[in-house]
């Protein structure tokens, strides 16, 4: 018998809300040009991973959230150990956003499914 992981641990793993093993999404984070598409519905249980048209136009608030926090914490550090000029600056934030792009992403849906999809674990 093998322990229940944690909502937490589904939810950075991008797993069913229903069931906790089927995949939200089809492809990993770094397939750049897939990390974006999702099943439509659980491979296992069959939950709808789409409850109604729009449905994850609330997660772009968190993932603008979490873009900001990334942004400040590079600032931060950069800030802090080596100051380096406005250009330097500007880089590294475009950088980060964009590499931090598709996990944001992909967290910021996953996690709105689990807070408003309609799904209660079984």
């Amino acid at each position: 018998m093998h322990a229940q992981k944690s909502t937490l641990n589904r939810i950075i793993a991008g797993t069913c809300p229903v069931c906790g093993t089927g995949k939200v999404f089809l492809f990993r984070a770094y397939q750049i040009t897939r990390f974006a598409i999702m099943h439509p519905a659980c491979p296992v249980c069959k939950a709808t991973f789409n409850p109604e048209p729009g449905f994850y136009y609330g997660a772009m608030f968190i993932s603008y959230a979490i873009t900001v926090a990334i942004m400040v914490a590079v600032w931060v550090f950069l800030k802090v150990l080596i100051d380096p000029t406005d250009l330097v600056y500007g880089s590294a934030l475009v950088v980060s956003a964009i590499l931090c792009a598709p996990f944001s992403f992909r967290f910021s849906r996953v996690l709105w499914l689990y807070w408003f999809g309609g799904h209660r674990p079984h």
